[in-house]
This record gives C-alpha cells, structure tokens and sequence, in this order.
C-alpha cells in the first residue's frame, strides 16, 4: 500500500474538508436569523477527519496483520506433507517463501518452491487490493456519514476538538505502552534466564563466561561499568560545570553566542566517531604513555616488571573520550539552571560587597546546586548506557582490575557480544542478556529518578 495509498487518503480527505465547509458556508449565506454554533472551517475539519480515520486505521491493520493473513492463506493451501512439518520448520521454510518473493519471484531450478512463491505474490496482491478496497470504502462511508450531520446547530468544533485530544492521548498512550512493553519483555527474559542461573550468583559472581554458557557472574562487568564511567564523569564534571559557570556569568554576549554552540556541537557528533577517535587515537597514546611509565620505572630499579598493563584498548581510553562526550549534558543543563537563579539573589550579594568570584561560590552555586546535581546524574546514567565508545575502546575480558590500562568490559558491550550472530533465545547465553538488559535499566531509571526528584525540589524553591 505505502506512500500511494496515504497520498490518496490525504486528497480524500482535503476533498472532504472542501465539501464539508462548502456546505457549511451555505449557512452564513442564508437568509434569515440562523444561529450557526461552529465555524466553516470546523465543519470541514470534521468531514476530513471521518474521511481519513476510518481508512488509515485499515491501513494500519493490513500493516500489521496482512503478512500473518497471506502466510494463514498459503500455509492452508500447501499440500499434506507441509501441513505435518513441525511449526518452527514450517515457519522458517514461509520466511524464505517471503524473502523469494520479495525479491521479485524465484528463478531457481525447484518448481514446487517456485509454485509457492508465485502463489504467495498472489494472494499478497488479492490481500493488498482487498485492503484497499475496504480503505476506500471505510473512507466513503465516513465521508458521508460526516457530511449527514453538517447543520447550523452542529457542534463540530467539540467534536474536532474532542478527535484532536483523543488524538494527543493515543500518542501519550503509545509512548507508555512502549515503556511498559520494554519493561515486560525484559522481566519475561529475566525471569526464564533466572529459572536456569540462581539470581545472586549472577548478581555477585566474579567469573563472567556466557560464550560458553558455562559462568554467569556478572560483577566484573558491573566493576567495568562503574569504573568507565567514573573516568568520564572525573573529566565531565569539571569541564562541564567550569564551562557553564564561565557562559552564564562571565562570558559576554557574543562569545556566549560562539561557545555555547560550538560546545554543544559534541552531543551531535555519532557515538560510532567518538569510538572510531578513542581506538585509534586516544588508546594507542595511553599505550606509549604506559610504556614509557613502565620502562623509566624498570630502568630506574623502582619495579622489577611492568606496573601498568598497557593494552591496545583500555578503560581509560574509553573513559577519557566518553568523557568528552558527555561534556555537553553538564555543561547546557548546569547553564541552564544558574541562568535559573534569580538575579536578585546576585544584586543582594553585590550590595554587600562581594566580589563576582564570591558572589558565584556562596551565593549562585548553592542556589544552583540541587539542578547541578540532577545535570551530573543525568550524565551519570547516560555515561552508564553508552556502547559504540566502549565497543570500540574498553576491550572484551571480564575481570575486575584497578589498571586504568588494562581492557575491561562493560554491561553494553556484553549485550552487543551476545545477541550478534547466530543465537539460540532459549539459550542461557542470550537470556543472560536480557538480565543484563534488565539490570542496566534499573540503574539508570535509579540515576533518572533521582534527578528528577532533584530537580522538582529546586523548581518548588525558585519558581
């Protein structure tokens, strides 16, 4: 159906609009005292939308059960020895029924996979016009069912009005029920992965092997985790804080105007970047620096072997260039909440004699700090759930380290390593992460909570 069919319902719907206030405009014009409660514009506005609702709901409704109706269809239709084929082999021998047909029939020497493909583009087409047969239909139904009720006494603007809110609610609704669906399917997964591995030895395990499905201890990752993200949050933190209290009380207008963008320029930049600069640039510069550190060391009788481990990838490699990532989010939210503080709170201090640089630490700071602490905790969480950086840059092993120089893994990239490739979704292996899934969504709505709950103390205190 695609853009076609939406481009045919947009034109019926703009010819119901024209028809509607058409008829409409009818009652101003006529003679006599007649009490209009609606605007013309509404009563077309009303036309339009039971023109355009009834057929893109069945347009909705093919897109998601027409592949299931064709597939019904045709598994009815095949002969008896296809009918006595378990589910799982039925079901993947459709999926390359549908993938031949997709590519415009099948060209190989099997005829009778050859016969079912072409017969699946068929029924796909009957399946397709009879979907726009009834689009079509619906459309003209509620096209006239609306243009019945377009009278003087009509009140189609509180119907409008009520299309949009019910409008505006569904869109609510949705964005709930895809938090709420993620949060189940999760808990699903979660559940079966725990049925098989004893939830406290996943939770404080120190030997993380999933590959083999042999160790499920996920506490070296919660280290890795924790461990990168605190090197970034040593690097965000201050860069970002300093920098928001330079824009909001020194900086004058037009280098506030150049800085504030082109600092913000680094949340626009793809994670995958930010990966590519911290493995082949960032980690092979701590590299040499850890070499060096360890051969003046040897050479100098301090230490017998190497005391950093210096790896090719590390912790502190990803942790310094997610650390420039998530500069940004310090930086424009603490901006933005000491912009916040009331400017008499600043000429109070003035008036007393303090200094700029005294009035910005006893005065703004403290005013600002619940909405600064909410910055770096939402910077926190973002630190948490990022993944291409340390993907790229942390490294594989499972291990809890204190070497800053040596290659950790994290929670996402486990998850990353796990669900590429083959794999088996009944399989420990794959549940494990779901229950990784799961836990990292605990921390970050933990992080994200609080900060809210922050921030809604300090908007009670300076609204």
């Amino acid at each position: 159906m695609g853009w076609l069919l939406l481009a045919l319902l947009a034109m019926l719907a703009s010819g119901g609009f024209f028809v509607g206030r058409v008829q409409a405009e009818r009652f101003n014009g006529a003679a006599g005292s007649v009490r209009v409660h609606s605007r013309p514009n509404y009563h077309g506005y009303y036309v339009a939308m039971w023109t355009f609702v009834p057929a893109l709901v069945v347009a909705l409704a093919y897109a998601m059960l027409g592949d299931g109706i064709v597939r019904s269809l045709l598994a009815g239709e095949l002969p008896a020895n296809f009918q006595n084929m378990p589910s799982v082999e039925l079901d993947v021998y459709l999926d390359s029924i549908a993938r031949a047909a997709f590519d415009h029939g099948y060209g190989g020497a099997d005829r009778v996979f050859s016969a079912i493909a072409n017969r699946f583009l068929e029924l796909q087409g009957m399946v397709k016009a009879s979907a726009i047969a009834l689009a079509l239909a619906s459309a003209a139904c509620g096209f006239f069912l609306a243009r019945r009720k377009v009278a003087p006494g009509f009140r189609a603007r509180n119907r409008v009005e009520g299309g949009i809110e019910l409008f505006l609610f569904l869109c609510a609704a949705i964005a709930i029920a895809t938090t709420v669906g993620i949060v189940a399917s999760l808990l699903y997964e979660s559940l079966r992965f725990f049925s098989e591995i004893p939830f406290w030895d996943f939770l404080f395990g120190t030997r993380w092997n999933a590959q083999t499905s042999a160790e499920f201890g996920a506490l070296p990752l919660f280290y890795g985790t924790f461990m990168i993200a605190l090197i970034a949050m040593l690097i965000a933190a201050p860069v970002g804080l300093f920098a928001a209290i330079y824009l909001s009380e020194y900086a004058g207008p037009t280098v506030r105007a150049w800085v504030k963008p082109v600092l913000e320029v680094l949340a626009g930049i793809p994670t995958v970047v930010y990966g590519f600069f911290a493995l082949l640039v960032v980690a092979p510069a701590i590299r040499a620096v850890a070499v060096w550190i360890n051969m003046t060391l040897m050479s100098a009788g301090i230490t017998a072997e190497p005391l950093l481990a210096a790896q090719p990838t590390s912790a502190l490699a990803a942790g310094l260039v997610m650390g420039i990532m998530v500069i940004p989010f310090v930086s424009s939210l603490s901006d933005d909440v000491i912009n916040a503080v009331p400017q008499t709170l600043r000429d109070a201090a003035y008036a007393m004699g303090a200094t700029k640089s005294e009035t910005v630490k006893h005065v703004v700071l403290p005013a600002a700090l619940p909405g600064i602490i909410a910055s770096l905790l939402l910077a926190v969480s973002r630190a948490i759930g990022e993944t291409m950086i340390v993907v790229m840059a942390a490294g594989q092993r499972a291990r809890i380290s204190p070497d800053p120089t040596a290659d950790l893994t994290t929670i996402t990239v486990q998850i990353v390593s796990l669900l590429t490739g083959e794999t088996e979704f009944d399989s420990p292996k794959t549940l494990s992460a779901f229950a990784l899934g799961l836990v990292l969504f605990v921390i970050t709505l933990f992080f994200n909570l609080i900060a809210l709950r922050v921030v809604q103390k300090y908007r009670e205190k300076y609204d």
